[in-house]
């Protein structure tokens, strides 16, 4: 996950996790994620912290916008 440039979060740092396979993605329905703008259900790999310190939380849903893949590795 990445941090939001515009604002002071979703999250206190940048963090991997994965998206849960179980949850369709649902439109992020807040003020700020762009229109029609969908959300995954995410289990992270460590505990986080939301930008405004609460939590630790193990899974949530995150905008895609805030999503990146993986890199590659060599085989």
């Amino acid at each position: 996950m990445v941090r939001d440039p515009q604002w002071d979060g979703p999250w206190q740092v940048e963090f991997t996790g994965t998206i849960d396979p179980m949850g369709a993605p649902e439109p992020a329905g807040d003020p700020r994620a762009e229109d029609g703008e969908p959300a995954y259900w995410v289990a992270f790999d460590a505990p986080q912290y939301d930008g405004a310190g609460e939590g630790p939380y193990r899974k949530a849903q995150i905008w895609a916008r805030h999503l990146r893949g993986a890199p590659e590795t060599d085989a």
